[in-house]
């Protein structure tokens, strides 16, 4: 399996509409529960207004389309981490899993997941 090392910096924020997004920018996601807004993008894009923000994370992008049928792909990447003793917030769509660790943590979860076996670039 091939895990894509993403280049930029990105913020995980909540916010109290979608109205301040721009939906133009490259990368973002948006989840909308009962009871908040989230949004992940590049920390360049975050809106001026939010409700809360966490700066400093770095993206691992599973490469290609992965099959609803896969399972344990998310649990096998985050044990790997998780015995580095690295923290993740884990963004899934509908053709691939995202996991974001923090940047003081990026080397060292490549490091840990090549290690393990996984093709990471």
């Amino acid at each position: 399996m091939e895990i894509k090392l993403l280049e930029w910096d990105l913020t995980v924020c909540k916010v109290a509409d979608t109205a301040a997004i721009d939906l133009s920018r490259e990368f973002y996601f948006i989840g909308r529960t009962d009871e908040e807004i989230s949004l992940v993008c590049r920390t360049e894009d975050v809106p001026s207004r939010t409700l809360a923000r966490e700066d400093g994370w770095k993206g691992l992008r599973i490469q290609g389309e992965l099959d609803f049928s896969l399972v344990g792909i998310l649990s096998r990447l985050s044990g790997v981490l998780a015995a580095e003793g690295i923290g993740i917030f884990a963004v899934s769509t509908y053709n691939t899993d995202y996991i974001l660790v923090k940047r003081e943590y990026f080397a060292r979860a490549a490091e840990a997941l090549t290690a393990a076996g996984y093709t990471v670039a």
